[in-house]
């Protein structure tokens, strides 16, 4: 049997102390005691809400290879008789293995952070480079002090690319976490009005995206976006954190990697792009400037890895949106169909200038309509009333034919946008979800955007339950 670790190594990566006869080793590590498979390992993890501790023994019922637990809640286990790794902290344990699974592999590491288009980045990465070897990759959004040590815990020996997706809402929680991944490319998506709230400005949001830079592999290098006011400041960062090789990328004339230009269909993209030289065309399945943009990142991004780049070029054409980022449904209801663009998972100003120009760009079918469904924005702090009336500028240059806004902050664009075109407000989304459900008709393009605490995801819900796939989706 193939074990992602042995016993022996996993007791000397965590320094742990063993009790009962513990296997040769382990097929996988889960912190979710509802989803562990029969030979994994279960850390039980002290969260903010729950205690991994009070789950151990379903953990342990439902196959558990072992149970790796904290000394101090032992004599509370007594009755639990599974084999045990004992150790002081079980979240400092994981993270002992993940730098322990950083040391053995020989793995090509790529992490990505910015304000926008980081999952998205990183769900590129994974699957083109998926083209080129074998990856590893952070699961959904595991971007945070436990999910980053837990995805590199889990790394096989033999991976050939490591794909990271390293968040933050506060300054100095990328460093520790990148100095556990320890990239040999380090991408900055972009900087933007995300998590404002708890930030001056968009130059200490840089900043702390910057700290990725000081994890960076010896000759390792920075991936910069060169279109944004920040490349400066963090092109200077980069060099104060010693990073041997810092690369941008872009549109500007002086992007190492370069936009030439970007072609939009109604569902599909193409962009031409300067890389090592070679002018290459790549195929897009998913519509958005925004989208290039951040395939023109992964590109370099796979380049600076060693990726054979026509590999990966070739396997653009499989990319799809992800659920909540992008993606489209065609649904079904009595006289024909219309389509849904889901982008309820994540909202910032930069995110939903992108999304309402994707709107703007799709083509509704004869008597559809282009309508915005829109919740909001969170984390904008002081300066939410100021960010969501904004929106009315975008709005008003795309031909967009109707709004529908949910939510406290929506009030503020609903009150900047006036008369101008039909605007309707409610107080919450469960208010708004029925009239949605009720009154999409065939033809629509319905695109909907808000921040995921917003709630929009419900409505996205209640239409695909509602209204069945379309035989053409």
């Amino acid at each position: 049997m193939a074990y992602l670790w042995t016993s022996e190594d996993l007791i000397a990566a965590t320094n742990g102390r063993p009790r009962g006869t513990l296997p040769a080793g382990i097929t996988g590590i889960s912190i979710d005691s509802r989803a562990i498979k029969s030979g994994e390992a279960f850390f039980a993890i002290k969260g903010d809400r729950v205690d991994g501790h009070d789950y151990a023994n379903i953990a342990a019922a439902h196959g558990a290879a072992l149970l790796v637990v904290s000394e101090a809640k032992l004599p509370a286990l007594g009755a639990i008789h599974a084999p045990m790794l004992v150790v002081p902290d079980v979240l400092e344990a994981m993270e002992k293995l993940g730098r322990a699974a950083r040391d053995r592999s020989a793995a090509r590491i790529i992490a990505v952070t910015g304000s926008v288009g980081k999952t998205t980045t990183k769900e590129m990465l994974r699957q083109v480079l998926s083209a080129a070897g074998k990856v590893h990759y952070s699961p959904a959004s595991f971007n945070n002090h436990w999910g980053v040590p837990l995805t590199l815990a889990r790394m096989p020996a033999d991976t050939d690319y490591g794909v990271f997706e390293i968040g933050m809402n506060h300054p100095d929680e990328i460093r520790p976490l990148v100095k556990m991944v320890r990239p040999h490319v380090a991408i900055i998506t972009t900087i933007a009005a995300a998590h404002l709230g708890n930030f001056s400005g968009l130059d200490e949001i840089a900043r702390a995206k910057a700290e990725i830079f000081e994890g960076v592999a010896e000759n390792g290098a920075a991936l910069i976006n060169r279109d944004i006011e920040q490349f400066e400041l963090l092109d200077q960062l980069a060099a104060e954190a010693r990073v041997a090789h810092t690369y941008s990328f872009g549109a500007h004339a002086k992007a190492d990697f370069r936009l030439v230009d970007y072609q939009q269909e109604d569902l599909h993209g193409v962009f031409w792009a300067i890389v090592a030289g070679r002018t290459i065309e790549v195929a897009l399945q998913a519509p958005g400037r925004h989208i290039a943009e951040n395939a023109l990142a992964v590109l370099a991004a796979s380049y600076l890895a060693g990726a054979d780049l026509d590999t990966v070029v070739s396997a653009f054409t499989s990319v799809a949106a992800g659920k909540g980022r992008g993606a489209r449904s065609r649904l079904t209801l009595p006289g024909g169909a219309f389509t849904l663009i889901d982008e309820s998972y994540n909202a910032n100003p930069a995110s939903m200038r992108a999304a309402l120009a994707l709107l703007g760009a799709a083509r509704p079918e004869a008597g559809g309509r282009r309508i915005a469904v829109l919740g909001d924005m969170l984390e904008m702090g002081d300066y939410s009333p100021q960010v969501h009336a904004d929106l009315a500028q975008p709005i008003g240059a795309e031909p967009i034919d109707a709004i529908w806004l949910a939510g406290p902050d929506m009030a503020y664009l609903r009150d900047a946008l006036g008369d101008s075109r039909e605007v309707l407000y409610w107080p919450t989304v469960d208010e708004m979800k029925a009239f949605v459900v009720e009154n999409v008709r065939p033809g629509d393009v319905v695109m909907i955007k808000s921040s995921n605490g917003s709630g929009c995801g419900r409505i996205v819900a209640a239409l695909m339950e509602q209204y069945p796939a379309a035989a053409s989706a």
